[in-house]
Order: structure tokens, then sequence, then C-alpha cells
């Protein structure tokens, strides 16, 4: 069974299940892809029930509006207060203050559920935080937690370290999520959120602890480091054991698609021992290799995916990434982006896509210049 961590009065699973990336029947991308199999979803939440994960994860747009209605349905077989179900309000698809009561309505209805035990301000930057600031975002969460439709409040975090701060001085948080993993320790200042948040006295929940897949699938040299110290341990968890190796991580958010993905994971965060001085060096230095070889930072969310023009985004970041990390060379790699309906030369430049990355890349640019150049 996976180990777990105390939250108050209760114990929430070192891992947690996120319904952004789950099965899906075509091969398209999964976190936008609306038709959810729900046969291997469904064996996917009751392999990761049946071995202590209790926390589940979903928002209001993961696999376009589809998500919460699968891990709702999923989890409806099992005794209400043996999990906890995750989910989260998207500021910037409330045009108006009212819009905010309606999507809580719709989410209730979606995953036909009475409450939510953690419900998340979600994707905080300057720009959304103000926004939920002017709409009265917290104090609308705050009496949703009133009237027993919300236990606990939080929020999950994409913007900079004084955005953080001020996020955190401002109001009481049960929790809040942040994305942490060996890459973005330094590269996006994960080391300082976390030493914020843990200073603030704020349990911390980590997305893209794999860095949406990309920590999975590392270079020969990367893969060859790992063996050496550790011959028998994936990729993966080696990405999985640097984020719980912190106390103050409550729950690890997986987006798992697999049963061979969820069994890794349920190994290596069963009878966790944290990582040693040595294997957390080894996870740096596998960061300053991936550093070098100037891969994009795209984690695959797919929250660029209503490009006008119809560009799979994070399909041709994903191809050039593995270019980049040698897992594809050159010829093939030019097999693969040419296999792909519409390209970046058919980018407009209106920045459409850009205005909604969590990682903040400069998609435009990196569209014109850099694939352009590349595959061209």
């Amino acid at each position: 069974m996976v180990d777990k961590r105390k939250f108050k009065d209760t114990e929430v699973s070192l891992l947690g299940l996120g319904a952004m990336r789950l099965p899906c029947k075509t091969p398209i991308k999964r976190e936008a892809n609306p038709l959810i199999d729900y046969k291997k979803g469904q064996e996917l939440v009751d392999a990761a029930y049946n071995n202590g994960v209790n926390y589940f994860d979903t928002a209001y747009m993961y696999h376009a509006g589809k998500s919460e209605k699968f891990i709702g349905t999923a989890l409806k077989k099992y005794l209400r207060d043996s999990y906890f179900l995750a989910d989260k309000l998207p500021i910037w698809m409330c045009p108006k203050k009212a819009d905010m009561e309606k999507v809580f309505r719709k989410q209730l209805e979606r995953t036909d559920h009475e409450y939510f035990d953690f419900y998340l301000l979600h994707s905080l930057n300057k720009e959304n935080y103000e926004k939920c600031e002017k709409f009265g975002a917290y104090d609308f969460v705050l009496e949703k937690q009133r009237e027993g439709k919300i236990k606990n409040i939080g929020f999950s975090f994409h913007g900079t370290i004084e955005d953080l701060k001020k996020i955190v001085s401002e109001h009481k948080w049960d929790f809040a999520q942040i994305q942490m993993n060996y890459l973005d320790w330094k590269n996006q200042n994960a080391e300082e959120q976390y030493q914020i948040l843990t200073d603030a006295g704020i349990p911390v929940i980590v997305m893209e602890p794999v860095r949406g897949g990309k920590l999975a699938e590392v270079s020969p040299d990367i893969e060859e480091m790992f063996k050496k110290a550790k011959p028998e341990n994936s990729a993966a968890s080696w990405a999985i054991r640097f984020v719980a190796s912190h106390p103050n991580v409550m729950t690890i958010l997986s987006g798992m698609n697999s049963l061979e993905q969820l069994n890794d994971n349920i190994s290596t965060l069963t009878d966790f021992v944290p990582m040693t001085d040595t294997e957390l060096n080894i996870c740096q230095n596998a960061a300053a290799m991936i550093n070098k070889s100037e891969i994009i930072p795209c984690t695959g969310c797919d929250y660029c995916a209503d490009c006008p023009k119809d560009i799979k985004i994070s399909t041709i970041f994903s191809v050039y990434n593995k270019l980049k990390t040698g897992e594809l060379n050159e010829k093939q790699s030019r097999a693969e982006y040419h296999k792909i309906d519409v390209g970046a030369d058919a980018c407009i430049g209106c920045g459409k896509c850009a205005s909604h990355c969590p990682q903040s890349i400069k998609i435009p640019e990196i569209m014109k210049d850099t694939i352009h150049n590349t595959f061209a």
C-alpha cells in the first residue's frame, strides 16, 4: 500500500491520481481529448484505490470538460469518506463574477458529488490572482466551505516569487499546489516556492513531478547515470523520489494513463525511503544535462490547445524535445514532425496560446524561429 502523510486530523496518500492525462479511445493528445476510455480509466482508478491512493484530482477544462464526469463516476462505487476529491475554479473562464457560481454548480453536477474535499483557485499568477481579488473569489470559496460544499481551500500556482508571497500573505490557505521536480527546482524557482510555503506552514501538493512525462524519457547519458546508481529503478522513479524526499510534500499528483505507470509509482512510494545526498546530487546533475540540451520547457498540459489554426503545439514541441534529448535523430524527428497535420508555419502570431501557458513559453516566437528553422 502506498505511503500516507498526515494532513490535519487525517492522512492523505503520498501518491495522488491526476485526471488530466487519462487513457483515451483515440491517439490524439490526451490532455485535450474528450474521448476518455472509461473501461481503462476505471481499471486505473480501481488499481490506485486498492493500493491505498485516496487523493483524486480533476479540473473544469481537463479532457475538454469530460474529466470531472469521469472521475466522479469512477469513484461512486466507493464510500464517500474513503477518498478525497479535488477540483478547481478556473477564474480566466469566468467573464463575470456570477460565472463563479455557474462553474461551481456545474462541477458538482458533473462529478455528481455533494462536496469537494480540496478546492483550488486554479493556476494563479499575477493576472489571475488580481481577477480573483476583483471578483471576490476567496470569499466565494470561503462561503462554499461554510455551506459544507468545500472542506479545504487552496490554490495552484504558476507565477513569480513575488506573486506567491503576496498570495500567501493575504489569505489563509489549507494547502497549495506547485510545479515541482528536479528540473524546475532551479529552473522555475520550485525550491524557493517550496520554502515559502513550508515557512508559512502550508502543506504542498505537487503537480508535474515528472514534467508531463519528460523526466520519464531521459537521454541515454542520464539513463546510464541513473542505472549505475540504482539499476532496478526507472527514470520516472528518480523524479518521483526527488519530490517525495521533501517532508512538507503531502501528495504527489501524477497524470498516469497506464497500469504500468501506476504500478511503478506505487512501488516507488510504498515504504518510501528519502533520497541520500548523493542521489539528490545525481538529480541535479541530470537537470544540468537536460538544460544543456536546449529543450522547450513544455509539460504537455495543452492549455494552449484552443489555437485558431488548430496547431498541435505540444505535439510539435514534444518532437523537437525528443530531437534535442537524443531520443530521435534528425531524420526520425523530421519524419515525425511532417506527420503532424498543421505545422509551425501556420502560426499567425496571435499570442492566444502564450497567454494561457503556465510555463510562460513564448510560443509564437519559438514556432517562427526555433521550430521553423529546425524542420523547414
